[in-house]
């Protein structure tokens, strides 16, 4: 029986889903030899986690082939935005604003940012009037 999506990845999936989604899909072994280079890590655990990852419908593996290759599901920036709700929820108590405040505070901000920042602020004005 397939597990159910449990919403934002663990510390470990969301490694193997940044791996995939720069490779857009890869096999055990390219997974393996990604994060091997960072840190130690069997190829038997990678193989686990992606299977566990494909029954909790994180990833889509491909069986065409003799070598199965996998895939996400979502794009980067989807996971992101679970783990933004989750902390705006978890720690901010739903204000999207003091989340803004406290990370504008806490680190520097660069001027392209700072111009991103600002138009989608203008956005948001002009879609609340």
């Amino acid at each position: 029986m397939a597990r159910t999506a449990t919403g934002r990845p663990t510390d470990l999936e969301l490694e193997i889903l940044k791996v995939l989604w720069k490779l857009d899909s890869g096999t055990v072994r390219e997974v393996w030899e990604v994060l091997s280079k960072r840190r130690p890590i069997g190829y038997t655990t990678i193989l686990k986690m992606l299977q566990i990852m494909t029954d909790k419908r994180m990833v889509i593996c491909d069986k065409r082939e003799k070598i199965h290759s996998y895939r996400p599901r979502q794009s980067s920036r989807a996971v992101a935005k679970l783990f933004t709700e989750d902390l705006v929820e978890r720690v901010y108590e739903g204000s999207a604003g003091r989340l803004m405040l406290h990370a504008l505070e806490s680190k520097k901000v660069k001027p392209q940012e700072l111009a991103e920042i600002r138009r989608l602020l203008q956005e948001l004005e002009k879609k609340g009037k």
